[in-house]
């Protein structure tokens, strides 16, 4: 069955992994040691992406675990620094998200995400406006793998699942996609994908990612930043 949409994840998929340099800020601001750090930053991220936490009950969440106090100016700027950790974007992924969409593919978002990075993007990302759909978990209070945030997203799309490709960075994600009938592939660099895409017979009316012509950030500029 020939592919008639895309689903990204969002982090590590359009976007790079977290900045360094604002991950250094964000656990500098914190005061933790980084196994500390992350142990706390996790432990309530599911609620925070589900949209049963905002920015600022996250960070109280986390302060109280931690035995940390923050003041609302700190909290700010633990919002805005973990906001940017997360918007540095892959650009030859958008790269094929661009091709895609001129070869009348349909696309797609679906993502685990919080309201203040989601905030952030809606002001900032024009090209969110190309995608045919966006499923944000914040906004539905739904989260992957729960495969009716898959199901969900494509009724939206009017697609099958076995219709669609689905991509992401994390294992149980891509188990549970395919659980449901999707194409899932994970995510790790362009090249691999397109290695998968090959393998498993799914290339075939797509254009091939990496080979885009002419992708620079002027290129990007023109057909996506600008809503």
């Amino acid at each position: 069955m020939a592919i008639e949409a895309v689903i990204f994840d969002y982090g590590k998929v359009l976007s790079n992994s977290e900045d360094p340099d604002a991950q250094r800020k964000l656990i500098a601001l914190t005061g933790l040691q980084r196994p500390d750090f992350d142990q706390h930053y996790w432990r309530h991220r599911h609620f925070y992406d589900q949209g049963y936490l905002n920015g600022r009950t996250y960070w109280e969440k986390i302060a109280a675990d931690a035995g940390l106090s923050f003041t609302p100016e700190q909290i700010d700027e633990l919002i805005e620094t973990d906001v940017l950790m997360w918007t540095s974007l892959n650009e030859e992924m958008l790269c094929w998200v661009i091709a895609l969409q001129e070869a009348n593919i349909k696309t797609a978002i679906l993502s685990n995400m919080g309201e203040d990075c989601l905030a952030y993007m809606r002001q900032e990302f024009g090209w969110l406006a190309h995608f045919q759909h966006h499923t944000w978990s914040c906004e539905l209070r739904i989260c992957k793998p729960d495969p009716a945030i898959y199901l969900h997203t494509c009724e939206k799309l009017k697609v099958a699942p076995p219709q669609a490709l689905f991509l992401d960075d994390k294992p149980e994600n891509i188990a549970a996609a395919a659980a449901v009938g999707l194409n899932a592939i994970q995510f790790h660099n362009i090249e691999q994908l397109r290695r998968d895409l090959e393998a498993r017979g799914l290339q075939d009316g797509l254009p091939v990612p990496g080979t885009i012509p002419d992708c620079e950030p002027e290129h990007l500029e023109k057909l996506t930043f600008d809503a």
